[in-house]
C-alpha cells in the first residue's frame, strides 16, 4: 500500500473548527463520541486540549490519533493519563498505547464513523471497506491507546 495520505496540517480553519467544536462540547452538544481531551504539555507543563472521538466497542474504549503523532499523542506517551469531558462529566483516564494487532480493528472501526469518515478520511490510505490487514499498515502512523483505568466526576 501506498502513502497517498494527506499530511496533517493545523491550519487556520482546523483551529476554528476545533474551537468552535470544543465550546459545544463543553455544554454537553456534539457528535456521539465526541470528548475534549486534556493532556499536560511535556515541555510547558500547560494543559492542552482537543476534542477527539473516541473508539468504544466490546473489546474496550480507545483514544485514536487520526492525524498521526500529534502534540496530545506525546503528550500522553509521557505521561500515560489524561482527562476527557462532555458537558457536566470530567473523566480521569489512564491509557496504554496498544499494538498493531488490536489497533488495526479500532482504525478500522473508527474511519467506519461517518463524522470521523469525512474529517479523518483523507488522513488514511485504507478506506473504511479495507480488510483489517489494511488497517494494520495504518497502525503505525496512527497511534491508538487503549482506556485501562477511569474515574468520573459532575462538575
Amino acid at each position: 500500500m501506498g502513502n497517498d495520505a494527506m499530511p496533517y496540517r493545523r491550519t487556520k480553519l482546523r483551529r476554528t473548527i476545533n474551537a468552535v467544536l470544543a465550546g459545544a462540547i463543553k455544554y454537553g452538544i456534539g457528535p456521539a463520541g465526541t470528548q475534549l481531551l486534556t493532556t499536560r504539555g511535556r515541555t510547558t507543563g500547560f494543559l492542552r486540549t482537543t476534542p477527539v472521538t473516541l473508539v468504544e466497542d466490546e473489546t474496550g474504549r480507545f483514544l485514536v490519533a487520526p492525524y498521526g503523532e500529534v502534540g496530545w499523542v506525546r503528550n500522553i506517551r509521557r505521561d500515560g493519563f489524561a482527562t476527557l469531558r462532555h458537558g457536566g462529566w470530567i473523566e480521569l483516564v489512564s491509557v496504554v498505547e496498544t499494538d498493531t494487532a488490536e489497533a488495526a480493528p479500532v482504525l478500522r472501526s473508527y474511519l467506519r464513523h461517518p463524522s470521523t469518515a469525512l474529517f479523518a478520511g483523507p488522513y488514511f490510505d485504507a478506506s473504511p471497506d479495507s480488510p483489517v490487514e489494511a488497517f494494520a499498515e495504518e497502525a503505525a502512523r496512527h497511534p491508538v491507546f487503549r482506556i485501562v483505568r477511569s474515574t468520573t466526576i459532575r462538575l
